[in-house]
């Protein structure tokens, strides 16, 4: 299965795709969309479509995962990340991909365990998970890992939810499985 995971935004657009067997992920492509400063708008936004559509296509993805907005407190930079969220999803719905979105706390959650972890938190996690040297550059393209690391996360506990005796339902981690918390730099 592979998912192409987007982090909208007007400037810079992070993008990364995962192959995954349900259990191992590895990374397909990763990087950034950045848009000229003084582009009018309207340029940025065909850029962000143009360039992730033919990503898409390449990429040929089973689903596209696209970070949603969940609240801001400027309404202007709101209103510039749902225009860049429409053209990113516009893009998948072309190439005829299933969208998928996801909160922050949610990618947070999937990805780290912790719905309020930070940055950095997760960061380190998507290159736990993927089995990086480094982390992904820009943070963007971090964040858009994470994003596809999430749908993988998501769609492997949709078709069945947890019962009852289920470790995971209980809040135990299934053997073998250690907690972000236990993690220590290097």
């Amino acid at each position: 299965m592979r998912i192409f995971g987007i982090d909208p935004g007007s400037d810079r657009t992070g993008y990364g795709c995962v192959e995954t067997d349900g259990s191992r992920h590895r990374i397909v492509t990763c990087g950034a969309i950045r848009t000229p400063a003084l582009a009018a708008f309207p340029d940025k936004l065909l850029e962000i479509h143009t360039q992730l559509g033919a990503l898409i296509r390449e990429c040929r993805p089973d689903a596209v995962a696209i970070e949603n907005l969940f609240h801001a407190v400027n309404v202007r930079s709101a209103l510039k990340l749902g225009h860049a969220r429409g053209v990113a999803m516009l893009a998948a719905v072309e190439a005829a991909v299933p969208v998928f979105e996801y909160t922050p706390a949610e990618i947070k959650r999937a990805v780290v365990g912790y719905g309020r972890a930070e940055k950095p938190q997760v960061q380190q996690m998507v290159k736990l998970l993927l089995g990086l040297p480094s982390v992904p550059s820009p943070h963007d393209a971090a964040d858009a890992l994470a994003v596809a690391i999430c749908h993988v996360h998501a769609s492997a506990f949709a078709p069945s939810p947890p019962s009852a005796a289920s470790p995971l339902r209980r809040g135990r981690l299934p053997r073998g499985a250690t907690s972000w918390r236990a993690y220590k730099p290097a």
